[in-house]
């Protein structure tokens, strides 16, 4: 059968009674490259699971109207049949995960097909070189970093060889590395191969350039669809909508803010939290090195590095959640007493791992409850600043990947605690949310709060963050105050996406 890529015919879906799309038409004809965004919670992610038949066979969502792949009516077919057609990259790459060894999870979907071994072997290869991960060969997958995992998801889904490839935010957890061969790797298999590829982004500045047509979505509506340069025109529709302005994406853009080698200067004030000598390791694989780092109250602080540089892990070190192999986390005296959960809150890079009650406001509510704080006071600012006042009485289940990223955050508010760490908050969130929710950590700073953001968006580190921190290969290369490059300028504006 032939016809579009994919179309789609007055298409509603459901979550019980929450409309996620709403009688949405629209068609990709084989070969686009077409680019869909839009705000936290319009429907993109919806969107991919629709298109790749998980809608309605799996899950709780209810579909109305059409739906084809290749002239095929998904709804009519198991989402096995449309293996070889359509392939999909999650939010949570994690989700798609459940092989031991990596060249294992990227052998699974060719052997199903019932394919030579030899043919296996050669995708296998293929696809493990198309996103830079043949290092990884031979590495449990539970061992992988949170950016390893999404460029483990991405080969799974190209040893496929589908006519049709959908990516939910795939860099979300890339480093500027990942991001290029990504990009380099799709507009390739685009050009030279006929794939059709649609591409669900936040992050729009790296995949503009590549892209042939960009969708917006509103409320499970079209807001826009057309050529990028006519789309991305209407500047005060992406405003209204909390959509970054595409700059020219800049690989180093970083390099030009990070400190020179390691000098935090004087320090007036005794540390909030300290590691002294700490090494960390997972068996026999050491990822941090005889770490000396010292975070100070007050302190709004950018974690950066390569994917699988340690950064999570030093996280998790200073939350008790790893114990140092060598070395120590000290605290400062007049925090020690305090119970763990008000000296250190956590956002996790899979926020949905950390949400266990029946409602976003139990959710917020839970550690005060069990902390003897203030439920009512604690909650309720934490709602407020995560923009999520409106959605208390829903189910954390029922949220988006961007929603449910904000609740998890707003639980780690909630105790109000004296260290805060985000470990790749970003992910489903569009920039509206995202300058909202860091310019009320900014006001938490002023009040002694510190802050430690760990992210691949350069734009978000340059704008907000007062110190850099540079993790290579689970040793400091550079901590300190950031180099700020003279505001007001076209440069500066191509780096903060002002």
């Amino acid at each position: 059968m032939s016809g579009p890529a994919l179309a789609l015919l007055d298409v509603t879906v459901r979550y019980g009674r929450r409309e996620a799309l709403r009688e949405l038409t629209m068609a990709i004809e084989p070969g686009e490259f077409v680019l869909v965004t839009g705000p936290s919670g319009c429907g993109k992610s919806t969107l991919a699971l629709t298109a790749c038949g998980l809608i309605p066979h799996a899950g709780a969502a209810g579909l109305e109207g059409s739906v084809r792949v290749f002239g095929r009516e998904t709804s009519s077919r198991p989402v096995h049949a449309l293996a070889g057609q359509v392939g999909i990259v999650f939010q949570n790459p994690s989700a798609q995960l459940f092989h031991g060894l990596v060249e294992e999870e990227v052998a699974f979907a060719p052997r199903n097909l019932g394919l030579p071994g030899q043919e296996v072997s050669r995708r296998v290869a293929w696809a493990m070189g198309a996103v830079g991960i043949r290092h990884l060969s031979g590495r449990p997958t539970q061992s992988l970093s949170a950016g390893e995992k999404q460029r483990l998801g991405i080969a799974a889904a190209l040893s496929l060889q589908p006519r049709l490839l959908v990516l939910d935010e795939p860099t979300a957890n890339l480093d500027w590395q990942g991001v290029e061969l990504l990009v380099s790797t799709l507009r390739r298999l685009h050009r030279e191969q006929g794939l059709t590829v649609l591409v669900i982004e936040h992050r729009l500045s790296a995949f503009c350039p590549v892209a042939d047509r960009v969708v917006i979505l509103k409320e499970g509506r079209l807001a826009a669809d057309g050529p990028p340069e006519a789309v991305f025109e209407a500047r005060g529709r992406l405003a209204a909508l909390g959509l970054r302005f595409p700059r020219p994406y800049v690989h180093d853009a970083l390099e030009r803010y990070l400190p020179r080698g390691i000098d935090c200067g004087p320090r007036t004030v005794a540390p909030l939290a300290a590691l002294r000598g700490v090494s960390a390791a997972y068996g026999r694989r050491r990822v941090l090195h005889d770490l000396n780092l010292a975070l100070y109250p007050g302190e709004f602080a950018a974690l950066v590095g390569l994917n699988g540089a340690g950064k999570s892990t030093l996280a998790r070190v200073l939350a008790g959640m790893v114990r140092p192999r060598q070395g120590k986390v000290v605290w400062n005296r007049g925090l020690r007493r305090l119970p763990l959960g008000r000296r250190v809150g956590f956002l996790f890079q899979n926020a949905a791992g950390q949400l266990l009650m029946d409602t976003v406001g139990e959710e917020v509510a839970f550690a005060p409850v069990n902390l003897g704080l203030d439920v009512q006071r604690c909650a309720r600012r934490a709602l407020s600043s995560a923009g999520l006042l409106g959605l208390r009485d829903r189910a954390p289940g029922s949220l988006s990947l961007g929603e449910q990223q904000r609740t998890a955050l707003a639980a780690a508010l909630a105790p109000a605690p004296a260290l805060l760490i985000l470990d790749e908050p970003t992910v489903g969130q569009d920039w509206g949310h995202l300058e909202r929710l860091m310019e009320h950590l900014r006001r938490l700073t002023l009040g002694g709060t510190s802050v430690l953001l760990i992210t691949h968006d350069d734009k978000l580190v340059c704008r907000f963050a007062d110190r850099i921190i540079c993790l290579e290969e689970g040793r400091l290369s550079a901590d300190g105050t950031p180099r700020r490059v003279p505001s007001r300028t076209a440069e500066d504006a191509e780096v903060l996406g002002a």
